[in-house]
C-alpha cells in the first residue's frame, strides 16, 4: 500500500474520531448505533480500514451530522486518486514499475490506451524501449537498469496473445514520425506495428493529423477495464479508481476513437511515415 494512500486513509479515519468526539459519543456507542463490531469503530478510525461509502453515510448520520457526508465522501475520493512519484517509482531502475505494470495487465481483460508521441509500450520492439529506458533514466538520473527493464517489457507483451483479452490502442499518428531513436529503429518498430494490425486480440488506431476532433486530448492515458485509469505525467503517475474519473475517462476515449482509423487506412499511414525514414 502506498505511503499517500495511506496518509489519506489515516486522514479520514481522523475525521470520523472527530466527529464522534463532537457529538459526545465514545466508539462502543457508536458501534451499536450503526449495528456494527467495536473493532470495526476502531479499525476505521486508526485507518486500519478503507470506509466504503455506505459507512460513512451511516456514520455521519449516527453522529447527528448528515451534512458532514459530502466532506466524508470527498475524502473517499481523494484515496482513489493516488499519485506515484516517478522519482520513487524509479529510484532503483525502471524494471520494478515494468513488473508492476506486468501483474495489472494479467488481471486485465479489456485495456484501452491512448498515446500521443510515442508507441504504447505493449507494442515496443526491444530496441525502441531500450532507447526510452536509457533516455529517461539519464533525464531522472535514476540507476540504469536497462536491459532489465528491456526484457520485462517484452515479457509483459506475452499477455497480447492470450485469448479472452483485447487490446484497443488509439495513437497519434504523430507518434508514428517522432525519434525517440534511430531511423532504423524505428523503421523495424513501424513493420512491428504493421504485424500487430491482423491480431485478434489486438484493435489499433491511428488519429491522423487531419482528423476532425470533438476534443484535443491533454494527454495518453491507460484504461484497465473499468476499474482503473494511469495517467503519466512528467513527475508523477496518477493511478485513478474513482467512477467518476473512470467514466470522464472513457468519455475522452470515446471522443478520441471518432477520429481514428484502422484496417488498410492505418496500415497506409504506418507505410507513409516509414517511407518518410528514407531507408530501404
Amino acid at each position: 500500500m502506498s505511503n499517500d494512500f495511506q496518509s489519506a486513509r489515516v486522514a479520514l479515519g481522523a475525521r470520523l474520531r472527530e466527529l464522534r468526539t463532537e457529538a459526545g459519543l465514545d466508539g462502543k456507542s457508536v458501534a451499536e448505533l450503526l449495528g456494527w463490531q467495536r473493532s470495526k469503530v476502531s479499525r476505521l478510525e486508526n485507518g486500519r480500514q478503507t470506509a466504503s461509502r455506505p459507512d460513512l453515510e451511516a456514520w455521519a448520520q449516527a453522529v447527528g451530522r448528515p451534512e458532514a457526508t459530502a466532506e466524508l465522501v470527498g475524502l473517499l475520493a481523494g484515496m482513489a486518486s493516488q499519485v506515484r512519484s516517478w522519482q520513487r517509482q524509479v529510484a532503483a531502475g525502471h524494471r520494478s514499475r515494468q513488473e508492476l505494470g506486468t501483474a495489472e495487465t494479467r488481471q486485465t481483460r479489456r485495456l484501452r490506451a491512448l498515446e500521443m508521441v510515442r508507441v504504447p509500450g505493449l507494442l515496443q520492439t526491444a530496441d525502441y524501449a531500450r532507447c526510452l529506458f536509457t533516455a529517461s533514466a539519464e533525464f531522472r538520473r535514476t540507476p540504469r537498469d536497462t536491459e532489465e527493464a528491456v526484457r520485462s517489457r517484452v515479457q509483459r507483451q506475452q499477455a497480447l496473445y492470450e485469448p479472452g483479452k483485447r487490446f484497443e490502442f488509439l495513437v497519434w499518428e504523430a507518434a508514428l514520425h517522432a525519434l525517440p531513436c534511430p531511423p532504423e529503429v524505428m523503421a523495424a518498430q513501424l513493420d512491428r506495428l504493421v504485424s500487430l494490425i491482423g491480431l485478434d486480440t489486438v484493435h489499433l488506431r491511428i488519429v491522423p493529423f487531419a482528423a476532425r476532433l470533438r476534443r484535443t486530448p491533454s494527454h495518453g492515458f491507460w484504461i484497465y477495464d473499468q476499474r482503473l485509469v494511469i495517467v503519466e505525467t512528467m513527475a508523477a503517475e496518477l493511478w485513478l479508481t474513482d467512477e467518476a474519473s473512470i467514466a470522464l475517462y472513457e468519455k475522452a476515449w470515446s471522443w478520441a476513437a471518432e477520429s481514428a482509423v484502422s484496417g488498410p487506412h492505418a496500415h497506409r499511414l504506418i507505410a507513409r511515415a516509414r517511407a518518410s525514414l528514407g531507408l530501404a
